[in-house]
């Protein structure tokens, strides 16, 4: 049973139309990288699936329950089960990191702020950041930064993990320390979208995946096949030209 399944998904902004008969698959336990030009709907995807987009028509189903995204208590249960990161931190200035960390398992899931504390604590020491419990978002480096938003996301426990572009707001130089946190995610077995235009870090992290242009999915394989040997045209010529730009 798949842990995500998406059946003849459409969506729009306005009249523009996003996500054009989309169908995805997602196993527990599988890592899915999108990539494609921008525009092609990657991010309206992650979007969609935590509810900031609302479909217009197809099927949604989060561990074979069917999501009704105009219901309220519908989407509090996605949002309990689905994680995501964006490209910006969207930190809070006036608090430190272990309170950035600790104050959506408080306020929003009314754990116990011991409980929330300790838990934040044992994420920050995994994304290597033990020693920033009490430095503020202003005295972090971007990639320290989007580490704290990683172990925020990680402390809700959420099952599932959307990671939006979250490296391409940095220096280059940071990019590698926000991957290795995702790379130890990815051992741990966590499900994971991401998308990235990290076109080496995508074949070597992802069990699958999936090309996508102006809204529609145009190919799914392995990420060898993809880069390798693709099926599809498009798809050969946007990863031939990536690669050459490199």
């Amino acid at each position: 049973m798949p842990q995500i399944e998406i059946k003849s998904l459409n969506a729009y902004y306005d009249k523009l139309h996003v996500l054009k008969d989309v169908d995805v698959k997602v196993e527990k336990g599988e890592i899915i990288s999108l990539i494609g030009p921008s525009g092609s709907g990657k991010s309206s995807l992650l979007k969609m699936l935590v509810g900031l987009l609302v479909p217009k028509s197809g099927e949604v189903k989060i561990n074979n329950e069917t999501i009704n995204y105009e219901n309220k208590k519908d989407l509090r249960v996605v949002r309990e089960k689905i994680g995501i990161v964006f490209q910006q931190y969207n930190l809070f200035q006036n608090m430190n990191v272990l309170k950035n960390v600790c104050i959506a398992p408080t306020k929003i899931q009314k754990r116990d702020p011991k409980q929330a504390e300790e838990q934040a604590v044992e994420l920050l020491e995994k994304v290597g950041l033990k020693d920033k419990l009490k430095s503020y978002p202003d005295e972090l480096s971007g990639g320290q930064q989007q580490r704290v938003a990683i172990a925020r996301a990680l402390c809700l426990n959420p099952q599932i993990l959307l990671l939006d572009e979250v490296t391409s707001a940095l220096d280059p130089e940071l990019v590698q320390e926000v991957l290795d946190s995702i790379r130890l995610l990815a051992s741990e077995g966590m499900t994971m979208l991401i998308v990235s235009h990290e076109m080496s870090f995508v074949k070597e992290v992802s069990s699958k995946v999936i090309f996508m242009d102006n809204g529609s999915i145009i190919e799914v394989n392995d990420p060898k096949l993809i880069f390798e040997s693709p099926k599809e045209k498009r798809t050969s010529d946007f990863v031939s030209k990536i690669l050459r730009d490199k």
